[in-house]
């Protein structure tokens, strides 16, 4: 994988990662706009997604929602965040990929975020009511996900079990809806992955070496 994304900045440089540097470019416009007196409210017409929404008006707010930086957390984290998971993730699946991979990832921690509420906070899965109203932006979940999947396809196992080890520790540390929601969303594209191996073995278990196809 190392070799992949080095070869590809080397010859291409940032030409090797058009789509991440467009997502760059959509966080950092979304970060200047909501902080403005006139800009919060259009951003989270946009991209704001709650569990209290109805779920109509949450699926068509989640493609963007994953490009609004998350109001309590640093933008800068959010923006080195996408500039590296998803401009290795580009280089090494795709642009389409990194895209349909990181939506899953988000739409599964969306949907996570309405059955925790229904579980209720006395199930070891479930959320309390005050999470309803939880702003839920961010390319965390996203991020986790193709950072699992593209460990999958290179057979990083390692790497991949680190990232799971690292979520499962943010769950027991600080049990809130972002941990679990990542949470949901490994779970979603470790299903993905079966899926994959189970419907297309040749292509998914393939020897990779430096230079896999896309």
């Amino acid at each position: 994988m190392s070799w992949t994304v080095r070869d590809a900045l080397v010859r291409d440089r940032w030409r090797a990662i058009p789509m991440t540097i467009g997502a760059v470019c959509l966080t950092s416009v979304f970060q200047i706009v909501q902080n403005t007196s006139w800009g919060f409210q259009p951003v989270q017409d946009l991209g704001s997604v709650k569990a209290a929404d109805p779920l109509g008006l949450a699926l068509v707010r989640t493609p963007l929602s994953l490009f609004v930086p998350a109001l309590d957390l640093p933008v800068w984290g959010a923006l080195a965040q996408i500039l590296l998971v998803f401009g290795v993730a580009e280089i090494c699946i795709g642009w389409w990929r990194t895209l349909l991979i990181g939506y899953v990832a988000t739409l599964a921690g969306t949907t996570y975020a309405r059955i925790g509420l229904a579980l209720g906070p006395e199930h070891p899965l479930g959320l309390p009511v005050s999470d309803r109203v939880v702003n839920d932006t961010g390319p965390s979940a996203a991020v986790v996900g193709l950072a699992i999947y593209v460990c999958w396809r290179y057979r990083a196992y390692l790497t991949g079990a680190l990232v799971i080890l690292a979520m499962i520790g943010e769950v027991l540390v600080k049990d809130n809806l972002a941990g679990k929601e990542h949470l949901a969303a490994i779970t979603a594209v470790m299903a993905v992955c079966v899926v994959r191996a189970r419907w297309l073995p040749a292509r998914s278990r393939v020897a990779l070496g430096p230079h896999p196809p896309p």
